[in-house]
């Protein structure tokens, strides 16, 4: 049993480690860089109504949904869950960090707007890092299934943007649901002076925007697609889709 979970292990390090060498940096920098960003722009709500409510998150979530998409489709769910993972691992230190600086007194001038937004609040992290690994996992599995259903042609036009139309809109939506009830239900009322959004404005947030943030899927995922098929050409990542399932993606 102790040499089974010795070897899983070893296996996971191994594949994980061809992982990272093969999915391109870029890629992989976009969707970091979306996931800090997202948890920085949360910190502001944008419009609140008695129906509806938005937070500044939702200018950049599309990008990191897009990344996950693509990652999806060439290398697989579990390899992008292990991206969202280390997205979010990096999103906490890079708090962590701005946590510090903020708290150093300086003499060199008035940083407090600066400290309030490098500090951050805890439970608005605490809402995006839960909501995000858990729509991820979603939105990751759920783009991988629905490819399957495409047997005839699962690397066409029609495959791509089906997975990544559904998927993005059901992990949009549960994102947004998941971190405004967290965030603005049951924490913004107590430490924000009462400050909170109803249930309904939660789901109305989640569902516009999730069809905001289709919108911008359809706008960009001919690139998606693209980048796809120029990964498929010139054989990107061919050690790891090697060592996973034999080069199938």
């Amino acid at each position: 049993m102790k040499t089974k979970i010795l070897n899983r292990i070893k296996k996971e390090k191994t594949e994980t480690a061809l992982l990272f060498r093969s999915i391109p940096a870029i890629v992989v920098s976009l969707f970091v860089v979306s996931v800090i960003c997202m948890n920085l722009l949360a910190n502001k709500t944008l419009v609140q109504t008695e129906v509806i409510a938005l937070d500044g998150g939702i200018l950049i979530s599309w990008l990191s949904f897009l990344c996950m998409d693509i990652i999806t489709k060439y290398f697989g769910p579990k390899a992008s869950n292990k991206v969202a993972i280390l997205a979010s691992g990096i999103n906490v230190l890079t708090c962590l960090i701005f946590y510090i600086a903020a708290i150093i007194p300086s003499n060199a001038g008035d940083y407090s707007v600066l400290n309030g937004i490098w500090g951050g609040t805890w439970f608005i992290l605490l809402g995006s890092t839960v909501a995000f690994l858990i729509s991820a996992l979603i939105n990751n599995f759920l783009n991988w299934f629905i490819g399957k259903a495409f047997r005839r042609d699962p690397h066409g036009k029609l495959a791509y943007i089906t997975r990544c139309y559904v998927s993005t809109f059901v992990g949009q939506f549960l994102d947004n649901l998941i971190f405004s009830v967290i965030v603005f239900m049951l924490f913004a009322p107590i430490y924000w002076d009462g400050f909170c959004w109803t249930f309904l404005q939660c789901t109305m947030c989640a569902l516009t925007g999730a069809v905001a943030e289709l919108i911008m899927e359809v706008l960009f995922s001919p690139t998606g697609y693209s980048i796809v098929q120029k990964w498929r050409e010139q054989k990107v990542g061919e050690a790891y889709l090697n060592y996973i399932h034999g080069g199938k993606t």
